[in-house]
């Protein structure tokens, strides 16, 4: 079932939020996080910026890591989860690993 535009607004901006908190509680003054018209931005102060961003033609969120480069995850109702596009794995899950790779702290899967 696709998501219409009301339900992938809401499933996005839910996950972009628990995503922020997430950064925000795991990396405290290692990062500057900012949620800003559906972006969220990490930029962390070692150095590499992380974009998170809601995709409403494709109703999916995009993430641009430096650490492992592209990533569109789409709504997976079953699941109950944004899930890659190009496999199993969620966009909390990838944006905790790249994040402890970069900076060494463990990330909550928001």
């Amino acid at each position: 079932m696709a998501l219409d535009e009301a339900r992938f607004q809401t499933l996005a901006n839910g996950a972009l939020d628990r995503l922020m908190a997430a950064v925000e509680e795991a990396l405290g003054e290692r990062a500057e996080v900012d949620l800003e018209g559906g972006i969220l931005t990490i930029a962390l102060a070692a150095g590499g910026n992380y974009v998170i961003n809601k995709h409403g033609p494709m109703r999916q969120v995009w993430l641009s890591s430096p650490v492992s480069g592209a990533w569109h995850f789409a709504w997976d109702e079953g699941a109950g989860d944004w899930r890659s596009t190009r496999g199993a794995e969620t966009l909390a899950a990838v944006l905790a690993r790249d994040l402890g790779k970069a900076t060494g702290a463990p990330v909550a899967r928001g």
